[in-house]
């Protein structure tokens, strides 16, 4: 296995861009491959955890900083949550985060839930 630790932005650009294929297409489990994946998803975790606590990011912020580190875009959180428009409401904290989105946010993308189901303020129209 050609892994490295993840000391700087630089190796963390490095192990992000060796998991996204990943995310298309998984590893079958028990493989070389699905060791790789769990390794570096585990490296990237601890790097995020030391450098980006999650316990400081409310919901929304805590998505789009998944989103911004995998190269994901409002658009793919739309075809994820099948409206376009519902993906812009949530970025704009427009509307909040259902129990349904989580789900689907946690099986497509594996985000943690109790990252995404704490409280946090909607702008007012």
């Amino acid at each position: 296995m050609d892994i490295k630790p993840i000391r700087n932005d630089s190796d963390l650009a490095w192990a992000i861009g060796e998991v996204a294929p990943y995310f298309a297409s998984p590893p079958e489990k028990g493989t070389a491959e699905a060791d790789r994946f769990d390794v570096l998803s585990d490296l990237i975790e601890a790097y995020d955890a030391r450098h980006f606590p999650a316990g400081e990011l409310d919901p929304v912020e805590f998505l789009q900083a998944f989103m911004d580190m995998t190269g994901r875009t409002q658009t793919d959180l739309g075809d994820l949550l099948s409206s376009r428009s519902r993906a812009s409401e949530i970025l704009h904290r427009k509307r909040g985060l259902t129990v349904d989105m989580i789900f689907k946010l946690g099986e497509a993308w594996g985000l943690p839930a109790e990252c995404l189901i704490k409280p946090y303020k909607l702008e007012v129209a």
